[in-house]
C-alpha cells in the first residue's frame, strides 16, 4: 500500500502512543513536529544509500557560466536531487572526473550523464523503506514529544537496526557489483579465466 508523508507520519506517531494527523498545519504539536522533521528525516535517510527505487540517471544542461578554476564547463544539477553516485561522458554514466560546486556539477566533458540520488514521491516508496522510515520518524519525534531518554534511545536502535535490514533488502534487488579494474585481476588474466 502506498503511503503519504502524512501516513508515514502518523504511523510513527501511532509507534510513540502519540495522536495521528490529517494534515502538517493541524496546529497540533504533533503536526508541528513532523512537519519541521520529517523533511529532513526523509532526505537523510534517501541520502544515506544507493536505494535502487531512489536512483536515477539524467543528462546535464551545461550552463553558459565557465568555472572560475579546475574545469571548462558547469552542468546544472536535475531539481529532485540529493546526492552524487557518479558521472560520466560518451553514454556512460561513471567514469569522469567531476566536482559538485554550488550547487552545480563542474567537469571538462562537454556533456554529462549523472547517475545520482533523487527525492521520489512517497507514493512510489518500497514497503521495506517505509518502515525504515517510520522507525526512524519515531525515533525523531520521540524526544520533542514525550521527554523521554531512555524511550529515544530504544528507537534509535530499533531505527539503526530497521535501516540495515532495509539496506540489505534493496542491495538483492542488484546485480552484485563485480570488480572491473584491479591490480590483481590484470595480473592474473585480466578476470578471463587464464592464469599465469
Amino acid at each position: 500500500m502506498a503511503l503519504s508523508a502524512i501516513a508515514l507520519c502518523s504511523r510513527a506517531l501511532l509507534r510513540l502512543g502519540a495522536r495521528s494527523i490529517a494534515s502538517f498545519d493541524e496546529g497540533t504539536a504533533e503536526a508541528e513536529v513532523c512537519a519541521n522533521l520529517y523533511p529532513v528525516a526523509r532526505d537523510a535517510l534517501l541520502s544515506a544509500h544507493s536505494w535502487n527505487f531512489a536512483t536515477g540517471q539524467a543528462r546535464l544542461a551545461r550552463l553558459s557560466a565557465v568555472p572560475v578554476a579546475d574545469f571548462s564547463h558547469a552542468f546544472q544539477l536535475p531539481g529532485d536531487f540529493l546526492r552524487v553516485l557518479s558521472a560520466g561522458g560518451g553514454g556512460r554514466g561513471r567514469g569522469l572526473r567531476y566536482r559538485i560546486h554550488e550547487r552545480r556539477l563542474h567537469a571538462n566533458a562537454e556533456a554529462v550523464t549523472l547517475t545520482y540520488i533523487f527525492r521520489p514521491d512517497e507514493s512510489t516508496f518500497p514497503p521495506f523503506f517505509d518502515q525504515a522510515l517510520i522507525h526512524r520518524l519515531a525515533a525523531d519525534f520521540c524526544l520533542p514529544l514525550t521527554e523521554s531518554t531512555s524511550r529515544a534511545e530504544l528507537l534509535e536502535k530499533i531505527a539503526d537496526e530497521s535501516w540495515r535490514r532495509a539496506r540489505l533488502t534493496d542491495a538483492q534487488e542488484d546485480t552484485p557489483k563485480a570488480i572491473e579494474d584491479f591490480a590483481l585481476i590484470r595480473a592474473h588474466g585480466g578476470g578471463t579465466g587464464k592464469t599465469n
